[in-house]
């Protein structure tokens, strides 16, 4: 039996960056209790294969979400398809190949737009378009996928003898996300729409031994998480228990932050 509370079946959810581990993990979850997905990524065959496999009615649209145009027609498939959007999850992020180690004072140009371009761009772009749709019903559920390096600097040493690095424009990005969601979750929320973050952190997905090691060093939890641990914090933000939350940023990050 469905808690009432947590309920989200019939709801119509948008999901950028659903083909990234995070976002094929929330696709199936959230499809699973009955949502209506539209799942969404730059890459051009993969969120129509992935709507295939998804339980229930999905539909997968491919969209660089750094281009207005790109998500203005997003937008205008999932009216025309499902009449509504109740939630919207900006997933996407850009990490450059190697997830570059290049230092701030080398840092080229090019690849701050490029990495500024998606991660901070696109995700306002998404909530300025789908979040005209909401006004309009009165309704929605905006949820914002930071990271704790838009919180707090990532540790140098942490990444050491490692191609991951983390750029100074990832940080920058992630910490305007969080900015952005406070900013519309004052600014909507008594129009009936509700903007909220959700920051995991150190998700697992074949790192290096070395930097596995060095994170449980510095975690809390003495490990890193896993895909499946953002859920319950999407699902709360994606359904009515949440309804007095706006604004916020929920962390899921094993305590990274805590000391």
């Amino acid at each position: 039996m469905r808690d009432p509370l947590f309920d989200i079946s019939d709801r119509v959810i948008i999901l950028t960056g659903a083909c990234g581990l995070i976002g094929r993990t929330l696709a199936t979850r959230l499809a699973e209790r009955g949502a209506r997905m539209v799942v969404v990524d730059v890459a051009t065959a993969c969120p129509e294969e992935m709507a295939t496999r998804l339980e229930g009615e999905a539909m997968g649209v491919a969209c660089d979400v750094s281009r207005a145009d790109d998500v203005a027609a997003l937008v205008a498939r999932t009216e025309e398809r499902f009449g509504r959007v109740d939630v919207l999850i900006n997933n996407h992020q850009h990490k450059p190949q190697g997830f570059t180690s290049t230092p701030a004072e080398e840092f080229p140009e090019a690849l701050w737009d490029a990495i500024v371009d998606v991660n901070l761009k696109g995700t306002f772009l998404m909530c300025r378009d789908v979040g005209r749709v909401m006004l309009r019903q009165g309704k929605g559920s905006i949820i914002n996928v930071a990271s704790t390096y838009g919180v707090v600097s990532s540790t140098p040493d942490l990444y050491e003898a490692n191609s991951l690095g983390n750029p100074v424009a990832y940080s920058a990005s992630k910490g305007g996300v969080i900015m952005l969601t406070k900013y519309l979750g004052a600014y909507w929320a008594e129009r009936g729409v509700r903007v909220n973050c959700v920051t995991p952190h150190g998700v697992l997905n074949g790192h290096e031994a070395g930097f596995v090691e060095r994170f449980r060093a510095r975690s809390p939890m003495r490990r890193l998480m896993t895909a499946e641990e953002v859920v319950g914090a999407v699902l709360f933000l994606a359904s009515d228990a949440s309804s007095y939350a706006v604004g916020s940023n929920v962390l899921i990050e094993g305590g990274w932050t805590a000391w």
